[in-house]
């Protein structure tokens, strides 16, 4: 059952996931205004969603080639969306104008408040701080009312299942949660009606996981995420005011968005194509020279931005691991051909050297233990060997001395990526693959055929139970390794696409 779910969670873009969850969000709220359970009529949702989403859309479209950038519809499509949740449904001319402006800045925020072809902020977050402080309109965040909260609870957990963002949420609903039961109960309401309110009369769950969760306007790394989630959390929940900007779910994730910025690489990275290698008969390298410098650490990850014609239903962005050291001048980044292929990969295919592309920046937290001392056991399945290349070649060239040993499980001999390089990198390497290489190198170890396990490893590797594991592969590797380690193991997942 688990495994079904996680492919069809995985089966579509992340784009392609919020948009078809927010659909069924708003079309829930239809049938709740039908019955009579939600405020808001029929046809004044109708007039909200048109005019959110129909502007957004239409603005994008307009707006992009100006910049010289290929409109990305999907984008454009959620962000109608969030507005059509946060601000008020109506039919009155001077609240759908309101609705048509936060649309209109959410878009232009999207090229104009942006840095090298990052935006700072949440789009449809800033849409509705502006025509909050301007006075056109004030937000309402009706998606948190209690009758949608099962079918928002529902869809926010589809989203943070799929984007590992538990601990973000959480961290989030514990402090604003928190910050506004103590404020009801200091004003004297009894502790079972204070506990759910924040539930039934507040945006937490909504915000918790289609806003504060949206990547571009993530910090790096996660402690700096969590720093972030619980900034937000007291903001959200606590009531201020200076002039004409007072205390909403809005502002609070704006301020947190500029935190995140100064935080990370604030700028998108611009790359053009080097040269291509194939690696093994199914795995392909990009190596790019980026036209400044790019600061990351081993084992973190880009997201690259390919507009092309037609894009299929999983989008024009991806999120690849590094393969190149941090010292590297070139930046390398590897994946895995397969039919049928998606339309981004054969833009890949079709990119020549000297063609420039686009990176939205550098996140993650898989990197090495900071401790030295500790002991290490790096599993990847297939294309998962990447951001343990990088890791390797950074120790190695920093002379670095760290008891590492790598557990690579391959689909065929054939598909032993970056072999050379390990070998040179001196690193004792367990293989798991359905028969034997012809010759193994020195150092090397082969496990036999069949699916790795922790019973397995523990087998192989007689001071597992003394070892880290950074483990990297497709979510049912992760998922069967990880309680071999409990919390002694940092995953990395590839879910193909």
């Amino acid at each position: 059952m688990r495994r079904h779910v996680d492919t069809w969670i995985h089966s579509v873009t992340m784009y392609r996931l919020v948009s078809i969850l927010l659909g069924i969000l708003a079309a829930v709220s239809v049938v709740l205004s039908v019955t009579g359970v939600l405020f808001f009529t029929p046809l004044e949702l109708a007039a909200g969603l048109v005019v959110a989403v129909g502007v957004s859309v239409v603005s994008n479209l307009l707006v992009a080639p100006l910049f010289r950038v290929v409109p990305h519809t999907e984008s454009a499509i959620i962000t109608g969306l969030l507005l059509f949740f946060i601000l008020r449904p109506s039919i009155e001319p001077l609240e759908l104008v309101a609705t048509a402006v936060a649309a209109l800045v959410a878009t232009l925020s999207k090229y104009i408040v942006a840095v090298r072809g990052r935006h700072v902020f949440n789009p449809a977050a800033f849409g509705a701080v502006v025509v909050g402080v301007t006075g056109l309109s004030v937000s309402w965040w009706w998606v948190g009312s209690a009758a949608l909260l099962p079918a928002v609870a529902l869809a926010a957990l589809v989203v943070l299942y799929r984007t590992r963002r538990f601990a973000l949420a959480g961290v989030f609903l514990l402090v604003s949660v928190t910050t506004v039961v103590v404020q009801l109960l200091g004003s004297g309401m009894p502790l079972g009606a204070a506990l759910a309110t924040p539930f039934t009369s507040y945006p937490v769950v909504f915000f918790a996981a289609f806003m504060l969760t949206e990547p571009l306007t993530l910090p790096p790394r996660r402690w700096q995420q969590l720093a972030e989630a619980a900034i937000v959390g007291l903001l959200f929940a606590l009531p201020y005011a200076f002039g004409p900007i007072s205390a909403t779910p809005e502002l609070a994730l704006v301020v947190g968005n500029l935190l995140a910025f100064f935080a990370g690489q604030r700028r998108g990275i611009r790359m053009v194509l080097e040269s291509r290698m194939r690696l093994t008969p199914t795995t392909v390298e990009l190596r790019f020279r980026p036209t400044a410098d790019v600061r990351f650490t081993g084992g973190q990850y880009l997201e690259l931005s390919l507009p092309h014609p037609h894009p299929d239903a999983r989008g024009t962005r991806r999120m690849f691991s590094i393969v190149s050291a941090p010292t590297d001048h070139s930046v390398a980044v590897a994946y895995r051909e397969h039919e049928p292929g998606s339309s981004f990969k054969s833009a890949l295919a079709r990119l020549e050297p000297g063609d420039a592309v686009q990176a939205t920046g550098v996140w993650g937290d898989f990197t090495l233990p900071a401790d030295a001392a500790k002991p290490l056991v790096l599993v990847a399945a297939g294309i998962g060997i990447t951001p343990f290349l990088s890791q390797l070649k950074d120790l190695h060239r920093s002379g670095a001395q760290r008891d590492v040993v790598l557990v690579y499980a391959v689909p065929s001999p054939l598909e032993i990526a970056y072999r050379t390089e390990l070998v040179l990198l001196g690193v004792p390497v367990f293989l798991a693959a359905p028969k034997a290489p012809v010759e193994l190198p020195p150092g090397w170890t082969y496990l036999g055929p069949g699916r790795l396990t922790g019973d397995r490893l523990r087998a192989a590797i007689p001071d597992l139970a003394e070892r880290t594991a950074l483990i990297s592969g497709p979510p049912g590797l992760v998922d069967t390794l990880r309680p071999a380690f409990g919390r002694r193991a940092r995953t990395d997942v590839f879910s193909g696409y």
